[in-house]
């Protein structure tokens, strides 16, 4: 009989002991890898939203002679699709007495670190309009109001006879208006 060339290995012959310390390397090379993963390629984390704009920060264009003026409803949506929200406030000047009309200003935050204030970035109503704001929403990027008005100055204060379904909504650099006009009496 011939010996062979190479000596008997005795290690070649795999035992259930091998197999198993293999097989537990192996799931520990596995899972290693998948805590260990690279980010996305070539994409950077995306920054978390900016909360909503404080809309009593804010320094609106009101000429209240004096007197304060007043949030009397406010909103928050994102209204441009850059992911942030932005506030929406109907503010009049405060009247001791009656219903002074309201102005509808869309709010985002001041530039910079260091102004924190809101800033007006649109007037979608003047309160030099005359007008009262109810059923006011922000609702599907869009905002939403009924305005009540009056036809002539005879009209007494206290009885609009006009009412408007109105909508605004963010469309090539501005805000378009878009609603339904009731003259009638409300």
């Amino acid at each position: 009989m011939q010996t062979p060339a190479v000596t008997d290995l005795a290690h070649t012959h795999a035992r259930p002991l091998h197999w198993l310390a293999t097989a537990t390397a192996m799931a520990g090379v596995v899972a290693l890898a998948g805590l260990v993963q690279p980010g996305p390629a070539g994409a950077a984390a995306a920054p978390a939203p900016l909360p909503a704009p404080d809309a009593a920060t804010a320094h609106y264009p009101l000429a209240c002679g004096g007197a304060p003026n007043k949030i009397a409803q406010q909103a928050t949506g994102d209204l441009d699709g850059d992911g942030n929200p932005e506030t929406v406030a109907v503010v009049h000047c405060e009247a001791g007495s009656g219903t002074p009309p309201s102005g509808i200003y869309v709010l985002t935050h001041g530039k910079g670190a260091s102004t924190p204030a809101a800033r007006v970035v649109a007037t979608l109503v003047e309160p030099s309009q005359l007008k009262n704001v109810t059923d006011f929403a922000v609702r599907d990027g869009a905002v939403q109001a009924t305005l009540l008005g009056y036809s002539s100055p005879d009209v007494p204060s206290c009885c609009p006879d006009q009412r408007e379904q109105v909508k605004w909504r963010w469309r090539g650099g501005s805000f378009v208006r878009t609603g339904q006009d009731e003259a009638r009496a409300v």
